[in-house]
C-alpha cells in the first residue's frame, strides 16, 4: 500500500466521494453506534446471540461512546489517532471511522510499526479510510502497518489484500464469551511525502 496514492493529508481528506478527518469530542456517540452495527454484523453467527444483545445495548453504546470521547481528547501519545469518514452531501455524521497509533504486539517495535486497531463503516467509505490511516501512519513516521482481522470474515481479509495488505503468519483468538480465531495483516508504508 502506498502512503502518498491517496487520502488524507495532515488528517483530512476531501473528494467527490466524501472526505476523511480528524474525529472531535462531539463524534463519539455516533464511533461508538457504528462500532456496535459493525459488530453486529460481522459477529452474527461466531459469537452468542447474548453476547451481541450485550454490546448494543444501549448502556454499553453510552460506555463506548465515552470511551471514543477519551480517545480522542486525551490520547496515549500524539501518535492515536481515530480519524472519520464522511459520505458526500451528509456531513452531519460519520458514516465510518478507524483508530490507529504504535503497534501494540510483542514482536512489533512501536517506533516504526503502526497498527490499525478498529476499522468500522459502510461498504464504500472504508478504502477512503484505509488511504487516510496509511497517510497518518506514515506522516507520524511508521515504516509498517498491522492489524488483526476476524478470520471467518473472509470480506474484509479480502479488502485488505487488494489493497496491499497480507498476512504475516501471526494468529490468535478474541475473547468474545467464546474464542473467535483472528489473523495479523501487515503492509509496508511509504515515507510521506513521497
Amino acid at each position: 500500500m502506498t502512503a502518498g496514492s491517496a487520502g488524507a493529508s495532515n488528517g483530512s481528506a476531501h473528494g467527490p466521494a466524501g472526505f476523511v478527518r480528524a474525529a472531535r469530542a462531539a463524534d463519539a456517540p455516533v464511533l461508538a453506534r457504528v462500532q456496535v452495527a459493525s459488530w453486529q454484523s460481522t459477529l452474527g453467527g461466531l459469537v452468542p446471540g447474548s453476547v451481541l444483545n450485550e454490546l448494543s445495548s444501549e448502556a454499553a453504546v453510552a460506555q463506548f461512546g465515552e470511551r471514543w470521547r477519551e480517545a480522542i481528547t486525551s490520547p496515549p501519545t500524539s501518535r492515536h489517532k481515530v480519524l472519520v469518514a464522511y459520505a458526500p452531501g451528509a456531513p452531519g455524521e460519520p458514516v465510518g471511522f478507524a483508530s490507529i497509533g504504535p503497534a501494540t504486539d510483542e514482536d512489533r517495535w512501536p517506533g516504526t510499526d503502526g497498527e490499525l486497531y478498529e476499522l468500522h463503516g459502510a461498504s464504500g467509505h472504508d478504502g477512503r479510510l484505509l488511504h487516510a490511516v496509511a497517510d497518518t501512519l506514515a506522516e507520524d513516521g511508521f515504516h509498517t502497518a498491522c492489524t488483526w482481522v476476524l478470520a471467518a470474515d473472509s470480506d474484509r481479509v479480502e479488502f485488505l489484500e487488494a489493497a496491499g495488505w497480507a498476512p504475516d503468519g501471526s494468529q490468535g483468538n478474541l475473547d468474545m464469551g467464546v474464542k473467535v480465531p483472528v489473523i495479523r495483516l501487515h503492509t509496508r508504508l511509504e515515507p510521506a511525502g513521497q
